[in-house]
């Protein structure tokens, strides 16, 4: 089973619909192609790692140190990608802010950061249904869903029954209509 890390406070935005949008430059362990949303279906794995509370929008709460090995980790939603892609134009990204919760100094951050073969002036955009677990997903953190990656393996859930079941964040027709702005907005 696979899981997308990202920030707990921007996993619990993707739960409530306060955030329809994921954003990605790459990370240190993605390799020589670098990042891209790979996966049609994954789990949203919350994490703490490179968390900065000053870069979203939203404030509330302390921040929170990343897993120990051991910890008892609890997924509570997944995602199904509707669509993925790459926006070089700052101007694009800009047009989007409605939907996330990301500081505008974040984004800005991200779409110039470089490393290696990671070219700089873009970032990866994606759109995606968030469904709640009806029943979260509990498991103990090893050191492999560590460090600066995005995708991480996660065991198989005790009861296959469990593994998709859950509802819907945002009503489809107000997904379509979300969908339908976004492209707009992006001129596609």
């Amino acid at each position: 089973m696979i899981a997308f890390k990202e920030w707990a406070r921007v996993c619990r935005a993707l739960e409530h619909g306060e955030q329809v949008l994921m954003f990605r430059k790459g990370g240190i362990h993605e390799g020589r192609e670098g990042f891209s949303f790979k996966h049609e279906a994954f789990y949203l794995f919350p994490t703490h790692f490179h968390s900065k509370a000053e870069h979203l929008k939203v404030q509330d709460g302390v921040s929170q140190p990343e897993w120990k090995i051991g910890d008892e980790v609890e997924i509570t939603s997944f995602a199904h990608l509707e669509w993925a892609r790459t926006l070089t134009d700052w101007q694009q990204v800009c047009q989007l802010d409605d939907y996330h919760i990301y500081t505008e100094k974040c984004l800005r951050e991200r779409f110039d950061w470089t490393f290696k073969e990671l070219s700089g002036q873009s970032i990866h955009c994606a759109l995606a249904r968030v469904v709640r677990l009806d029943v979260p997903h509990r498991f103990r953190y090893e050191k492999s869903h560590g460090g600066c990656r995005s995708w991480v393996e996660i065991p198989e859930r005790s009861n296959p029954a469990d593994k998709w079941a859950g509802e819907q964040v945002i009503d489809p027709v107000m997904f379509g209509k979300i969908n339908a702005d976004v492209h707009l907005r992006l001129g596609i």
